[in-house]
């Protein structure tokens, strides 16, 4: 298995352009969010049930997507696991905001998700070089992490 920087530097070689990595900081959180939300639309009654009514707003299938995902940043790195694990919180509490606008969750996190998808391709495009996920797969996962590498090197937090 591929350590947590060399996952980093394979993906970096696609993200050297400026206008890319900018781009990149904008769209990568809102695709994060935006699958969250995506997946916490369908419909769970039979989750909500397991867990406390406290509970309740944040169980949904967005938040099995979730911890799926967290295994496979634990694998990687416990710091990481903390770091998207905090993130994840942050963006479950942006699903229960967003189910108060007039629009259904589906209907809006779609529309941020094509826009935040269109503006990755057009920094791909600005950069000359491919997605990383064209790869593998896997660079999905490696895009957000990517970011929180970068804020935990600003903060001087080993990852």
């Amino acid at each position: 298995m591929k350590s947590l920087d060399q996952w980093f530097a394979e993906y970096g070689e696609s993200h050297q352009n400026a206008t890319n990595k900018m781009i990149h900081w904008i769209c990568v959180p809102v695709i994060f969010f935006c699958v969250i939300a995506l997946f916490s639309s369908i419909p769970s009654e039979g989750l909500k049930g397991l867990f406390p009514p406290s509970l309740s707003p944040f169980i949904h299938w967005g938040t099995v997507v979730l911890i799926l995902g967290w295994i496979f940043y634990l694998r990687l790195s416990f710091t990481m696991f903390l770091g998207i694990a905090l993130f994840s919180i942050l963006c479950l509490f942006g699903v229960t905001l967003l189910r108060s606008l007039p629009l259904p969750v589906w209907q809006s996190s779609l529309f941020l998700f094509i826009l935040a998808w269109i503006g990755q391709f057009i920094g791909h495009k600005i950069e000359g070089k491919k997605p990383s996920f064209l790869k593998d797969l896997q660079f999905l996962l490696i895009g957000p992490a990517w970011l929180m590498g970068f804020l935990f090197r600003k903060l001087g937090i080993r990852y």
